[in-house]
């Protein structure tokens, strides 16, 4: 489990490239046979990915966490982005297909992926919170998913926001988590941008090709930074920060918030003549 420590917008101004990359890039999210987490001390969210390819992986508790196994007092958002997958949750069996999620309520002891192919393994993205109540465990597929349409062709930033863990599909402590597919010939999410105070966010960047990449935008609305990321890489982005991006090529990324509410549209918009 790697560690991504808070930072105050005074110091990371002064970041070089690779500093800035170092404290806010996950560049490994998916690794053959392993999970890989990142524990972010902004809200103590944890971000990462499960790959079973030969194995199946059981999600535990690091020493970091200070507790008997994962859930124990935390929830689970989890969304698959790969081939087809199973995850088993206290010896029930779940179906994933591709870019179907699940909310995993707190106290779930056994949290275990496997793929149904090993040629074609599943991606098992996953955002978990702390919690204080447990909720239904739910399967939410892609169909399931609350979809709000937003942009324009004009702005080039059309695209389909799809709200899987939300207060419109299913009940959770402080988790909020959706995936968001840009349409053809569109390349910018988030912008006109904001900031939400209240609340951190983690971004996955994925379907791109290897030539492809993607410009996140981040810092302070007056001292702005970016950080080029490839296919399948995620991004910290601290509550202070605004969040946005641009590609080469159209994308989806999923997002995942957590802090003091679950209002999806509680953000301090940003006039673009303010940017810096």
């Amino acid at each position: 489990m790697q560690i991504r420590y808070s930072h105050h917008p005074q110091y990371v101004k002064r970041m070089t490239t690779e500093e800035i990359r170092e404290n806010f890039l996950i560049k490994e999210v998916f690794l053959a046979d392993e999970i890989a987490l990142t524990y972010c001390y902004d809200d103590r969210v944890i971000a990462g990915g499960a790959m079973p390819v030969k194995e199946i992986l059981s999600l535990e508790a690091g020493d970091k966490m200070g507790v008997d196994y994962f859930l124990e007092r935390r929830e689970l958002g989890v969304i698959n982005i790969g081939g087809p997958g199973v995850i088993i949750l206290d010896s029930t069996e779940y179906e994933l297909s591709k870019e179907d999620g699940m909310y995993v309520g707190m106290g779930t002891k056994e949290v275990k992926f496997k793929s149904v192919d090993a040629n074609n393994p599943a991606k098992f993205y996953l955002n978990s919170a702390p919690a204080h109540h447990t909720y239904p465990t739910v399967q939410i597929t892609l169909e399931k998913a609350n979809k709000v349409h937003l942009g324009s062709n004009e702005e080039s930033n059309k695209r389909t926001i799809n709200q899987y863990v939300h207060p419109s599909v299913c009940k959770s402590c402080q988790l909020v988590m959706g995936l968001t597919k840009l349409e053809p010939n569109n390349i910018w999410n988030t912008m006109p941008c904001h900031t939400h105070d209240r609340r951190m966010e983690v971004y996955l960047y994925f379907d791109l090709d290897n030539d492809s990449k993607v410009f996140h935008f981040m810092g302070e609305p007056n001292e702005t930074r970016h950080i080029v990321v490839s296919n399948e890489q995620a991004v910290v982005s601290p509550s202070w920060s605004i969040h946005s991006g641009v590609g080469t090529k159209n994308y989806t990324f999923i997002w995942g918030m957590a802090g003091e509410n679950q209002t999806f549209d509680d953000m301090d918009h940003v006039p673009m003549n303010d940017l810096r």
